[in-house]
């Protein structure tokens, strides 16, 4: 009988071992960064012309890494922050071997302050500036995941290695159509470095800052990384249009991305139901110099060609980004009536141009929102109660203008009236 309960206790705290190793694991992976978790990776420039001195009477590399303590500390729990460098370790004047200096110094991640401090306090300018690399470096550093991604590039001069082009690098970062944004912060004014960082954040939908001051420098860093946590991200589909209606492919509701060249045009195919309403919007990123005057064309067709309704929206000077939007309602029907859904063609041109030394691929890069949803919805305007439009409106103007009439003359004679009396 001993023997019994012994086996029984054995068995029970057996069960109880198993229960606690199957129920563990999930606690442990608690603690384990969600796959949607926002991403940022600060890449440094560390090559020797961060030495010069006149960020507020110090040293540039100084400021950053003064900066980057405060940015550590200030990272919100969410974010999984990484640092790359540029430049910091081969000191030489071997070009192949400076153009090829550019490591992850702190693997992205949740943040050990500590231990990210200690890295960031070892560098040295030392080296070349190869920014193309680095920013493919970047981009592999962030790879993993569906949360924003964002590179934070801080440099003070343009790239000294010339391949990859650090443009070319960023438009195919966007041509990926992962959403990565890359903003820039160039801690100095010159002209080149200017419209090379310039470039590298308008291919990507990023931002790019003058940096003059130390503060500023702290600031705006904070400022992007917490822009990376509080901006929700939708990843678009990617779809490739056709030169024609016919050969068009069929899209659902939802976020779509495309590439345009210059002066293409685009189709696509959604299909309305009677009692439902099309609503489309596109957006064309501008990711190199063009023309200063430009626009862009949304239309509804039908499959014969025949228009049904339009938005366009036209700019001119520089800008990063234009839009425009239709919509389009489909009358119901009654119960004896087909209600099959008709096809309708969405067809997006634009017309850019740009001078003979601007690259033509990959094209400009397109977003396509497009969703149809019940056209039963009850207007809120004056004009769903008929005052707006026909024979009531003409009737309810007539009476009100005699009715004005009769009572500006009888207070008219009242005056009259009174006047003479008095």
């Amino acid at each position: 009988m001993i023997i019994k309960k012994r086996l029984a206790t054995g068995a029970l705290g057996l069960l109880a071992v198993l229960a606690c190793g199957l129920i563990s694991p999930p606690a442990a992976m608690a603690g384990e960064p969600a796959p949607d978790s926002p991403k940022v990776e600060l890449v440094l420039d560390v090559s020797g012309s961060m030495r010069a001195r006149d960020v507020d009477g110090d040293s540039r590399m100084a400021a950053a890494k003064q900066a980057f303590n405060e940015v550590l500390d200030a990272t919100p729990e969410e974010v999984r922050l990484g640092i790359r460098t540029l430049g910091a370790n081969y000191p030489g004047k071997d070009r192949v071997a400076g153009c090829r200096d550019s490591e992850q110094l702190y693997p992205v991640g949740q943040v050990d302050r500590t231990e990210a401090k200690a890295a960031v306090a070892t560098l040295r300018p030392t080296g070349w500036t190869p920014i193309g690399l680095a920013l493919r470096g970047a981009s592999k550093d962030l790879s993993s995941g569906d949360g924003t991604r964002r590179i934070v590039l801080i440099t003070d001069g343009e790239d000294s290695c010339g391949q990859p082009d650090p443009c070319d690098v960023a438009r195919e970062l966007a041509a990926q159509g992962t959403h990565l944004v890359v903003d820039t912060l160039g801690l100095t004014l010159d002209r080149k470095v200017r419209e090379q960082l310039s470039c590298i954040a308008e291919a990507t939908g990023g931002t790019y800052t003058a940096i003059q001051h130390r503060d500023q420098l702290s600031s705006r860093i904070k400022q992007l990384v917490r822009r990376s946590a509080d901006t929700p991200v939708q990843t678009p589909t990617p779809v490739q249009g056709a030169a024609e209606c016919a050969k068009a492919p069929y899209l659902g509701s939802g976020l779509y991305s495309d590439r345009e060249s210059f002066g293409e045009h685009r189709w696509y195919r959604m299909r309305v139901a009677p009692g439902q309403e099309l609503r489309a919007a596109t957006s064309v990123a501008v990711d190199r110099a063009v023309d200063p005057d430009y626009g862009i064309l949304l239309r509804a067709m039908t499959p014969g060609g025949r228009e049904l309704v339009r938005g366009s929206e036209a700019g001119s000077g520089r800008t990063d980004v234009i839009s425009s939007g239709l919509r389009y309602p489909v009358a119901d029907v009654d119960d004896d009536e087909d209600k099959t859904a008709r096809t309708v063609c969405l067809e997006l041109s634009q017309s850019f141009s740009a001078p003979a030394s601007v690259k033509r691929a990959p094209g400009l890069p397109v977003e396509l929102a497009v969703d149809v949803v019940g056209n039963d919805d009850p207007p809120a305007d004056v004009a769903a109660f008929g005052l707006g439009r026909g024979w009531m409106l003409l009737g309810v103007l007539t009476v009100g203008g005699l009715l004005a009439g009769l009572l500006w003359g009888w207070l008219a004679r009242w005056r009259v009236t009174v006047w003479r009396s008095n």
